[in-house]
């Protein structure tokens, strides 16, 4: 089974949020998404300052098998995007919870972490 943190919080279709401390929030997608997608040639990010409602088209990530979108976790506005991603987008394939990160932002409202599924519910989800 794929590695899933206890301190995250996922989305049915595999991206994860992760609370900072000082109450922005960092998105990615998972080391299960990464699997299924296989090696990843290319990413589209948001743009900083972009407003991005929950559950709506936030990506693209692009792999050798498919293109498919990332969904944003939280509502709120993109404050930052992982500049490795660009020149290094395979870093997802080796590091999705650490280096791999996709962007990070200010939630409009931070409650909406507590609707989404736990470590434990996103491994049964995996494992359907």
């Amino acid at each position: 089974m794929s590695d899933i943190p206890g301190d995250l919080k996922f989305l049915s279709s595999h991206e994860w949020v992760r609370v900072e401390t000082d109450g922005t929030v960092t998105v990615g997608i998972s080391d299960h998404a990464q699997d299924l997608l296989g090696d990843i040639v290319f990413v589209e990010l948001p743009e900083v300052g972009q407003s991005i409602d929950a559950e709506s088209d936030a990506a693209i990530v692009e792999s050798v098998k498919a293109a498919s979108d990332v969904y944003s976790p939280l509502s709120g506005e993109v404050i930052e995007v992982n500049p490795t991603l660009e020149d290094q987008p395979e870093i997802i394939n080796s590091s999705p919870y650490d280096d791999g990160w996709f962007y990070k932002m200010a939630p409009l409202d931070l409650g909406e972490v507590e609707s989404l599924l736990s470590p434990e519910d996103y491994r049964a989800v995996c494992e359907d």
